[in-house]
């Protein structure tokens, strides 16, 4: 089920729009507060976000752009501000497509329909992982918390991919082993712990310290679930936890 996001601030035409996609199978999110939209949008992770221009506190070009930093999801906005030069600025600052209210929501659907498959059957290229407030750009090998953003070789990208889809489930060091090099007699154990440190370096360099721990106990890499009830601050990090033998 794809997840669409409407930044609307007219609430008739938001719950009109996100009554008739719920009809059609596709999970909705309709903002509430305007002043934090980017943090909405990384909470809830959406496949395309369908986007007003004129908004309370920030315009939509402002949202547009601030998204465009961290995703390539995309966007259409949705207007009465149809003149040739929104337009123009619209699609410069990123968006894929502009629709002119009033619409048909037969039209918008059908617009959305072409756009989502466009960009995910041709394209693999949107793949976002967010704990909290580390954002993981799959697409990019980034990694960005806050405004610092580190980049990732690849083997640390799949590290990092394998522990954040499993962060409530145990990992064996061989499964690791195996997803970099699809085979264990490529690396061994050292090597693997020389990339867990080369990326624990860089998710410190980006304020994200002791996002990786290491505790004696068994084989095996788990992100502990007990830090989902915790934010990343200056004042607690939460953490993956690398486990080893004794």
């Amino acid at each position: 089920m794809y997840k669409i996001m409407i930044v609307e601030d007219d609430e008739i035409i938001s719950n009109s729009i996100a009554g008739y996609l719920e009809k059609w199978q596709y999970s909705t999110c309709e903002v509430q507060n305007f002043q934090n939209v980017v943090h909405e949008f990384v909470e809830y992770s959406p496949d395309l976000v369908l986007m007003d221009i004129n908004l309370p506190y920030f315009d939509g070009y402002y949202f547009c752009e601030e998204i465009r930093k961290i995703s390539k999801v995309p966007i259409i906005f949705i207007s009465s501000a149809n003149d040739d030069m929104n337009i123009v600025m619209a699609m410069n600052i990123g968006a894929d497509d502009f629709i002119e209210k009033p619409f048909k929501l037969v039209v918008l659907k059908a617009k959305i329909e072409a756009l989502l498959r466009r960009v995910y059957n041709f394209n693999s290229g949107t793949n976002l992982i967010v704990y909290k407030d580390v954002i993981f750009d799959m697409s990019r090998d980034e990694i960005k918390c806050g405004e610092d953003l580190a980049e990732l070789t690849k083997n640390e990208s799949k590290i990092l991919t394998v522990l954040l889809e499993n962060r409530e489930k145990i990992v064996s060091r061989e499964e690791i082993i195996n997803t970099l090099w699809q085979s264990d007699n490529f690396i061994d154990e050292n090597t693997l712990s020389v990339n867990v440190n080369r990326l624990r370096a860089k998710l410190k360099s980006i304020g994200v310290d002791e996002f990786i721990t290491t505790k004696k106990v068994f084989h095996c890499l788990i992100i502990n679930k007990n830090c989902l009830m915790f934010y990343i601050n200056p004042f607690f990090t939460p953490k993956l936890t690398i486990f080893t033998r004794s």
